[in-house]
């Protein structure tokens, strides 16, 4: 499940980041309002948090403008400002909770996680064969026994998972479970899929991730 999150502080943007990807989420950042409402309609997200006090358009307007424009993702407004009136502005404008910083991540990912179930069905449980990865309650199971995975290994599963038999380029999975932005070693990636063949083939004799030679990964098996 995508996050867009939207803070001009940098620092609690990335330890936000750091935090909802810990708990299986994909994050992507926009620092000003003006992004966030781009951002908002380039991709579907499973919830936005967005805060108040931020350069161009302040959260407000965003969640006007987003609401005025059909969007109907929900969204958490995270901010410093602490009273029932702007609460009550917050929900005026559209938004379906309001978090006041500081703030616990425990109490932060509850509520987002609330609202992806208020606002949509559950998501879909994807299975592969005998390989079932759930995003709603982030788990992966290979028959009755259950895969303690990591939260960036889970999203390098679930996005195979929802192309199976389908070829995506270590481009496309840098994409999706990290970000259009990332700068890092692509390698990583390699180094993920290893950490899962080791969790969910090796242990029951089998090779469901292939690597298919300059092209990229997939993972083999029959859907229902």
């Amino acid at each position: 499940m995508r996050i867009l999150v939207v803070e001009d502080e940098r620092r609690l943007a990335a330890a936000l980041k750091r935090g909802l990807e810990a708990n299986t989420f994909t994050v992507d950042l926009a620092y000003n309002g003006t992004d966030a409402v781009w951002m908002a309609g380039q991709r579907p997200y499973s919830a936005i948090v967005l805060d108040i006090m931020l350069p161009r358009l302040n959260g407000y307007r965003v969640c006007a403008e987003l609401r005025r424009g059909g969007l109907t993702t929900p969204i958490l407004m995270l901010t410093a400002k602490d009273g029932e009136y702007d609460e009550a502005e917050g929900l005026d404008t559209g938004a379906d909770d309001y978090l006041t910083k500081p703030f616990s991540y425990v109490v932060l990912i509850a509520r987002i996680r609330a609202l992806i179930r208020r606002g949509h069905a559950a998501p879909a449980k994807l299975t592969v064969d005998d390989l079932v990865v759930d995003p709603g309650a982030g788990t992966v199971r290979r028959g009755d026994t259950l895969i303690n995975v990591t939260a960036r290994e889970f999203a390098v599963l679930e996005c195979l998972a929802r192309r199976p038999n389908l070829v995506l380029s270590k481009d496309e999975i840098l994409r999706n479970v990290w970000d259009a932005h990332y700068e890092g070693d692509v390698n990583v990636v390699e180094v993920h899929l290893s950490a899962l063949r080791r969790k969910i083939d090796q242990p029951f004799g089998l090779h469901s991730i292939e690597t298919v030679r300059g092209m990229g990964y997939r993972l083999v098996g029959r859907v229902d």
